[in-house]
């Protein structure tokens, strides 16, 4: 499957929901978050972490391979009143000065990225003592739901990777296997949170977000997309007619120091 999240840019920007502010407030709990920090956001995509990190007072650099989406972030920076500064670059070679950073955030992309190189990446920009934190924000499909629908239609049009596959939450939105891509890099201190929300979408807003998915906008050819939220809007219309509709997530994260 070849992925190119700048094909639906739009959508992205538009319909994907950011981690919320109750993980920004874990993060200023905990120690993790606060004002003056030196940060670096990879994989920003439209830059949900990075504005969340510029609200709290961080020096924010946020780094994408897309051109597209780097673009949609700007604006959606602009829009908030907030400076950040955005780089194309890759997570793996991010070409930043080394020990210059007190936090590294990778918000819903490690799964994407070389996850060793980038791991020994974060390692090299950080100063010691600083923290990595890779977060996921995943939806839960509930037997019955309409989450479930919409992964059965998704898998129609475009079959997916086996359960097993380590860039996925193994339908549960959690991902083991992040504490050995860390640890092989050096990280010490590992700790991990999740706790559940749930997001409103209206028919619009569910088929924007859906179009943004991986698996379809941001792979399928232009003519079976519309096919495909053709399809997607007589299922809502027939099946889930109510607005909003509820949709469960769950947020992951891991937390790792640089010794």
């Amino acid at each position: 499957m070849q992925v190119d999240f700048g094909r639906t840019s739009s959508d992205y920007a538009k319909h994907r929901a950011g981690f919320p502010d109750s993980f920004f407030s874990r993060l200023v709990r905990d120690g993790i978050l606060r004002p003056g920090l030196r940060a670096v956001d990879v994989g920003t995509g439209t830059g949900t972490i990075a504005r969340g990190l510029a609200r709290h007072g961080c020096t924010v650099t946020a780094l994408d391979v897309s051109a597209p989406m780097l673009e949609s972030a700007r604006g959606l920076a602009t829009e908030a009143g907030l400076r950040i500064d955005f780089y194309q670059a890759p997570a793996e070679r991010t070409g930043l000065p080394s020990e210059a950073y007190e936090l590294v955030t990778a918000g819903q992309c490690w799964h994407w990225f070389d996850r060793r190189s980038a791991a020994h990446e974060a390692a090299r920009l950080l100063v010691p003592g600083g923290r990595l934190v890779i977060a996921h924000n995943d939806w839960l499909a509930p037997e019955g739901s309409v989450v479930e629908a919409t992964e059965t239609l998704i898998d129609a049009f475009n079959p997916g990777p086996p359960p097993t596959y380590l860039g996925y939450g193994q339908g549960v939105g959690v991902y083991p296997q992040w504490f050995r891509d860390v640890a092989g890099a050096g990280f010490i201190h590992l700790e991990s949170f999740t706790f559940d929300v749930t997001v409103p979408y209206t028919h619009e807003a569910w088929r924007g977000r859906i179009r943004a998915n991986a698996r379809v906008g941001a792979s399928l050819p232009a003519a079976a997309v519309e096919r495909f939220d053709t399809q997607l809007a007589a299922i809502l219309a027939e099946r889930f007619p109510q607005e909003p509709l509820s949709i469960p997530h769950r947020i992951f994260a891991l937390v790792a120091t640089r010794p």
